[in-house]
């Protein structure tokens, strides 16, 4: 069995943002040589997601929307956590998009179903972020 690792890093002006990462994942898959096995991409921070879905620009006001109204960012105060830091909401966010996802890889590439795409999520950006792939298989 054969491993691959990458960090992607990702920088992000605004504080919220769905990114499209579709095409950097495939081009770890490319790197990694494999041709059948799982694909890992997780962020490794605590206030952004990875998360499959639709890449509809309606959609994606939608999830600002929605989000907003289950964890809205302001006012501050009506967090505890928000005592050291403004973050609060980033971190709700997240919790309700997930951490990750795994993708089954079938003759080279990801087995996805129709509109099927991977996003970042960062929720707490303006500073600089990373995800990991981690793809084992054959």
């Amino acid at each position: 069995m054969k491993t691959y690792r990458k960090e992607l890093f990702f920088e992000v002006a605004k504080r919220r943002q769905l990114i499209n990462i579709t095409p950097q994942v495939n081009q770890c898959l490319k790197e990694s040589g494999i041709q059948e096995g799982l694909l890992l991409c997780n962020a490794m921070h605590i206030t952004a997601s990875v998360f499959i879905n639709d890449d509809e620009q309606g959609l994606h006001q939608d999830f600002e929307r929605w989000l907003e109204r289950l964890a809205p960012e302001k006012p501050y105060s009506q967090y505890r956590h928000n005592t050291y830091e403004d973050n609060a909401d980033a971190h709700l966010k997240r919790s309700i998009m997930g951490r990750e996802v795994m993708v089954a890889i079938t003759e080279g590439k990801l087995d996805f179903g129709p509109w099927e795409q991977i996003f970042y999520g960062e929720f707490d950006g303006k500073r600089r972020k990373r995800v990991l792939v981690k793809i084992i298989g054959e």
